[in-house]
């Protein structure tokens, strides 16, 4: 609880947030009860916090972003809660605001810019065979 509260995540820092997922697998057994096993893994989700609300109270949360195969990907964690293992701060950025909900349109936005720029050229060959029919001939 200290350890969290001494960390001061504010947003624009990029944090690397650990925490564990827990998967339950489910096995019936002819005329026996339904076994449950329960594996216990560590996953790591990196990104950049846009948004701190209610501060260091037992209610805090903080809301990361992180683009994964190019859709962006947010989870907000409650900072005190059991099921994250650790939160480490990777890279510390100066902002001028609070809440940095605005990253989300301008990513779209530069990813948009970005495929503009992209021209699509057709190869020589693919535009030589377009544009004259070949002529077979039956010797």
């Amino acid at each position: 609880m200290e350890a969290r509260q001494n960390l001061g995540i504010r947003s624009g820092d990029t944090v690397r947030v650990w925490q564990n997922i827990v998967e339950l697998k489910s096995q019936k057994q002819a005329n026996k009860k339904e076994v449950v096993s329960k594996n216990v893994r560590k996953q790591a989700f990196e990104g950049l916090v846009l948004a701190v609300k209610h501060g260091t109270e037992p209610g805090a949360m903080f809301t990361v972003r992180k683009v994964a195969s190019g859709v962006g990907v947010e989870k907000i964690f409650p900072l005190y809660s059991p099921m994250i293992e650790s939160v480490e701060v990777l890279r510390r950025a100066r902002t001028r605001r609070a809440k940095l909900y605005f990253i989300r349109r301008k990513a779209s936005r530069d990813q948009k810019r970005a495929m503009r720029k992209q021209i699509v050229m057709p190869t020589a060959e693919v535009a030589a065979d377009t544009s004259a029919p070949a002529e077979v001939s039956a010797e």
